[in-house]
């Protein structure tokens, strides 16, 4: 993947149909898709339960474009070779997951996967300070972890903002993650965001037999975040 700035796309295919996955992820990578997201939720550090390696492994085959894993579960470590040989092509893990971030991505760059951090809301930039020159991405999240469809968090604006300072010329993307939609992706945009993780916002109005509908919704945030 060569790094750029351009804004990416990343549909969450936690809003997607559960019966039909590998029809749902072709049909959002054949109307726009820059990347698919999966949401790895333990029913512990998040409440809700989803995604195993087994099933991670299950969407592999129909993802062809860039598959992007965020692991909300603690503790994580132990499930990083899990996922990457499921076939992530980024692992995210949480700063707040565990006692050793660093060791974390250390872990997960030792399975040769794309490796980025993620911030809660609640959880101060100064946290990943240290951790940047590991990272590949970092995921800031603008609702707290655990449910789709919930309000943007505009405070998350600024330390959007803030981190794009620290980061400087270094190929960090900055993702995010919570309420995007039109309204929201020229906020996160301006302030320095180029992954705009979308659940709701995406697959809202459509189905596999209306994927026209997904393309309508990927291109309207698309058009607002490049405005």
């Amino acid at each position: 993947m060569t790094f750029d700035r351009k804004i990416r796309i990343a549909p969450s295919i936690l809003s997607a149909d559960f019966a039909d996955f590998g029809r749902e992820i072709r049909a959002i990578e054949a109307e726009g898709a820059d990347w698919v997201h999966v949401d790895v939720m333990d029913g512990h550090f998040v409440p809700n339960l989803t995604f195993g390696p087994p099933a991670v492994k299950a969407f592999r085959p129909h993802v062809t474009t860039f598959m992007d894993v965020h692991l909300m579960i603690a503790p994580v470590d132990a499930y990083i070779e899990a996922y990457a040989e499921a076939g992530a092509d980024m692992i995210t893990a949480h700063v707040e997951a565990g006692p050793h971030p660093h060791r974390t991505l250390q872990a997960i760059r030792a399975t040769g996967k794309k490796a980025g951090i993620a911030l809660n809301p609640g959880t101060p930039l100064e946290a990943v300070d240290y951790l940047l020159d590991l990272c590949d991405m970092v995921l800031v999240m603008t609702v707290n972890p655990g449910f789709g469809g919930q309000k943007f968090i505009h405070s998350q604006i600024d330390k959007i903002a803030r981190l794009r300072g620290m980061i400087g010329d270094r190929p960090i993307h900055i993702q995010v993650d919570g309420g995007i939609d039109p309204k929201t992706a020229p906020l996160v945009a301006k302030a320095g965001a180029d992954v705009l993780v979308a659940g709701s916002a995406v697959f809202r109005g459509g189905s596999v037999d209306r994927q026209q509908v997904y393309g309508e919704n990927i291109r309207a945030i698309r058009a607002a975040a490049t405005l």
